[in-house]
This record gives C-alpha cells, sequence and structure tokens, in this order.
C-alpha cells in the first residue's frame, strides 16, 4: 500500500501539501494533527484536566470521529455527528493538543486507528511521527520545516482572517514553545526519519514545494 508521510512542525505547510497531494493523486488523507485536538477539545468539553493521561487516553480510545471531504480540499470534522472543524483549530485547543500530544497513552490510543486509514488507492499522512512512529516503512516520507518566524507570519495571517486576535509577538512565543515540547518529549520526539527528504519551505511557494515532492514520488515510481 503506498504511503506518503508528512512531517514537521507546525505552521511549515504540511496541510496544504498534504491535502494538495492527495486530491491531485485522488488518495486518501490523515491529519493527525486533527486526532489530537479532537482529542484535546474533548476533554476541555468534559471539563477533564488535559494533564490527566489516564482519562485523556480514555477519551482518545472512545472517540466517535467521522471525516468527511468538504468543498476545495477542506475536510469537516465531526465530533459526536458536531461539527467541530473550527472549533480544533483555535490556539487555545491547538495548545491543549500539544500537551495530550505529549502523552504516550494517547499516542498508542490514537495509533491503530491512524494505521486503519492506509487504504488503496493511497494514503497521505500528515504529522508529526508519521514517516518514524507510524508508518516506518513508507516508501516516501517528507520532512517540511521553516524558520519560526516564517511560520509565525503564516498563522499570524490565518487567524487574523478568521478574526482572532493575537500579537505577532505572541505567536512566535507560542510556536517556539511549542517545538520544543515536541522535539524534546520522550514519546515519539518531533525529528526526520533517517530517510526523509527534508525541504524547508522558508521563501518558497507551496506549488514549488508540491512539484519537488511529486518529482520524488515519480522518481520512486509511486505514481506515474
Amino acid at each position: 500500500m503506498p504511503v506518503i508521510t508528512v512531517d514537521g512542525p507546525g505552521g511549515a505547510g504540511k496541510g496544504t501539501l498534504s491535502y494538495s497531494l492527495a486530491s491531485q493523486l485522488a488518495w486518501h488523507m490523515l491529519d493527525s494533527g486533527a486526532l489530537y485536538r479532537v482529542t484535546a477539545l474533548a476533554a476541555l468539553i468534559s471539563a477533564t484536566e488535559v494533564t490527566d493521561e489516564l482519562a485523556v487516553a480514555s477519551i482518545a480510545r472512545g472517540l466517535k470521529l467521522k471525516f468527511v471531504p468538504a468543498a476545495e480540499g477542506l475536510t469537516q470534522v465531526l465530533l459526536n455527528g458536531e461539527d467541530i472543524s473550527l472549533a480544533i483549530r483555535t490556539e487555545s485547543c491547538s495548545a491543549a493538543a500539544s500537551q495530550v500530544a505529549a502523552m504516550g497513552g494517547v499516542r498508542a490510543a490514537l495509533l491503530e486507528r491512524q494505521r486503519q486509514m492506509a487504504m488503496a488507492p493511497g494514503l497521505v499522512a500528515d504529522g508529526r511521527d508519521m514517516g518514524t512512529v507510524v508508518f516506518p516503512d513508507a516508501p516516501l516520507k517528507i520532512f517540511l520545516t521553516a524558520s519560526a518566524e516564517a511560520r509565525a507570519e503564516r498563522r499570524h495571517l490565518q487567524l487574523m482572517e478568521k478574526g482572532e486576535s493575537v500579537t505577532l509577538a505572541r505567536l512566535l512565543e507560542t510556536i517556539e514553545e511549542r517545538d520544543a515540547r515536541d522535539r524534546n518529549r520522550e514519546e515519539s520526539p518531533l525529528i526526520p526519519a533517517n530517510d526523509a527528504l527534508v525541504i524547508d519551505s522558508t521563501g518558497i511557494s507551496a506549488s514549488t514545494v508540491l512539484d519537488t515532492v511529486l518529482r520524488e514520488a515519480r522518481h520512486r515510481q509511486l505514481i506515474s
């Protein structure tokens, strides 16, 4: 089963690249970050402390979750039948998701759910440990990165377009804190797989990144 993994820090353009790949190839798409965001949101809704690993892992195992393809390559996320697509993209939910994603029990609870999404004709898996832990045998692994400053500017623009008020300085601080937490956690730290193709998206367009990955996929005979 062909799998292309796309790992890297938040704001590097993983989502854009992954959705573009999945759309162009007509493959399935796994947004693993959404799984952790949904788990975090479900914990917040139920007034569960996001630092309570056993309780959050139990929530992760019992999620009644559904991803529904929507317009313009986006995905509608339903939790217990309710559309939470916007709720999981807030900064508060992002911060909570980063906390729960550092927990081994939560990652274990979601591991099999992620692997079950590898179905014909192929899968594009977007996350932070897709190539190192979830799909270590994937024939093409991408590690997409960018400077913290560039990622903060991209996120600032996204939030402004949504009408959310947050300073660029605060976003940069949050991103740097999240990067440190992701890189230094004991469970599935954020590092490129040994055989990953590392791409720095700072200063280059999304279309250039996409072309680079498609060219590599053809070179490896994953696609025609």
